[in-house]
């Protein structure tokens, strides 16, 4: 017959093993389910981009990037519930909207061509002129200004406290009824979700020598190598996320001062954020004031040198290009950077 003692310990040691293995595993199980959410959420990042960071105060939810994508999409947010986000930058155009310039309430334009919502995750500023540091600012702005979405701050919040499905929303993604600071929140949360990847350029650069049709393989090496494109269009998203002079509207009276109003150093005269080339044959037409239509029109441009102007970025001067190179090099911004999964998304169901 066994001691009890030593049976009573034996039972004790078993125990202890048994519920160190289970702490171990339960380490394990956890180590393993933030290594599979962090790899879910890398893989909604199509090829060629890097991880989209979030700031600590507006982290995402499949519950708050839904609600902002209702607001994106709801005219009701604009004085007279004529204008949305998506009015001026739609997927079916590229995200901007086909058109030279911003058309507001009232049909009220503006005086700068609707910038792509393609990548702004991965913006440092915000606008044309980069005024605004972050997503969330942004969303603020047209909403506010006069010749966009015309409506008050105080006005949006009350107009979308009557409507019971927004003010359900709000509760169970802030805790809050709706408030300004947390409707750009859910708008910017969405517009992180709207990327572009996953082109013939990005699956040649993986090793896919063949995703690139001759044309645009010839068009590649124009734009890194002899047209020097990529001094300001660099890096996974095709900009530098710098501000040039490049020539455009230079030769006006009273140009477009760009970044100076922001920043008031001489440099900045003219100068504007440069833009991401990723899907850029859908966003017609180009440059901040929308005075080119077509690719071919921005080339020539850039070939000729821009307009001269004391401002000039160093990094614009005359080409020397063949025109077999220019058209290859139309080829490859059309073709090489458009993407294998665009997101075309649908307009959601708006709630009452």
């Amino acid at each position: 017959m066994e001691n009890t003692s030593d049976a009573l310990c034996g039972r004790w040691k078993l125990f202890g093993l048994t519920a160190g293995l289970s702490a171990i595993l339960l380490v394990f199980s956890l180590a393993f389910g933030l290594q599979a959410a962090d790899e879910d959420a890398k893989s909604a990042v199509p090829a060629g981009l890097g991880k989209v960071s979030h700031p600590k105060d507006n982290l995402p939810t499949a519950e708050k990037i839904s609600l902002g994508k209702q607001l994106y999409w709801d005219k009701r947010l604009s004085k007279d519930n004529t204008i949305a986000c998506v009015s001026c930058h739609d997927p079916k155009k590229g995200w901007s909207n086909g058109e030279q310039f911003a058309t507001g309430v009232d049909g009220q334009k503006g005086g700068r061509n609707s910038p792509t919502v393609l990548n702004t995750a991965y913006g440092q500023f915000q606008f044309w002129d980069g005024r605004e540091p972050s997503l969330e600012a942004q969303a603020k702005g047209p909403i506010q200004n006069p010749i966009e979405m015309a409506i008050t701050e105080k006005a949006v919040v009350e107009k979308l406290n009557k409507i019971e499905g927004y003010k359900q929303q709000f509760q169970k993604v802030f805790k809050t009824d709706v408030t300004f600071d947390n409707m750009a929140k859910a708008i910017a949360a969405y517009e992180r979700t709207v990327l572009a990847g996953n082109s013939p350029f990005d699956r040649y650069k993986a090793g896919d020598k063949k995703a690139l049709s001759e044309a645009a393989e010839r068009g590649r090496y124009v734009f890194f190598n002899k047209a020097l494109c990529s001094a300001c269009h660099a890096g996974p998203n095709f900009t530098d996320n710098g501000f040039h002079n490049v020539g455009i509207g230079m030769d006006k009276k009273e140009y477009d001062v760009g970044r100076f109003a922001v920043q008031k150093l001489g440099g900045n005269r003219g100068a504007f954020k440069t833009p991401t080339l990723r899907d850029i044959g859908r966003s017609a037409p180009y440059m901040h004031d929308g005075s080119l239509k077509t690719l071919e029109e921005v080339v020539e441009h850039y070939v000729g040198g821009g307009i001269d102007n004391p401002f000039l970025s160093e990094d614009i001067f005359p080409l020397k290009l063949t025109a077999e190179e220019k058209k290859d090099l139309v080829t490859f911004l059309k073709e090489g950077l458009k993407s294998g999964d665009y997101p075309m998304h649908e307009a959601p169901k708006l709630p009452e």
